[in-house]
């Protein structure tokens, strides 16, 4: 049962932090691609922490379930970094 439920609370953390990225607005001014970089770590940290709470079964289930939603955090994160910078070239 763990299981199943760590699976939905990282399809449910994926889906809310896909609403956050589509959110949000490049700052006017611009700030430096590596601030924005170091903006995103925080936001995938965050929606770490706060699922740690959540999640189900014995540690290594946890921890496991927890290096899972950072991979996908991030690898949803990496087209928002991408078009970021291509935001910064056309400037």
């Amino acid at each position: 049962m763990a299981l199943q439920d760590n699976k939905n609370l990282i399809s449910k953390a994926i889906n809310e932090f896909n609403v956050l990225l589509e959110q949000q607005v490049f700052p006017d001014p611009p700030i430096p691609e590596e601030a924005m970089v170091t903006i995103v770590e925080d936001w995938v940290n965050f929606y770490i922490n706060y699922y740690r709470q959540q999640v189900m079964g014995e540690q290594q289930e946890q921890d496991m379930t927890l290096q899972e939603l950072r991979q996908q955090l991030k690898i949803l994160s990496a087209p928002f970094l991408a078009k970021y910078k291509a935001f910064l070239k056309t400037l």
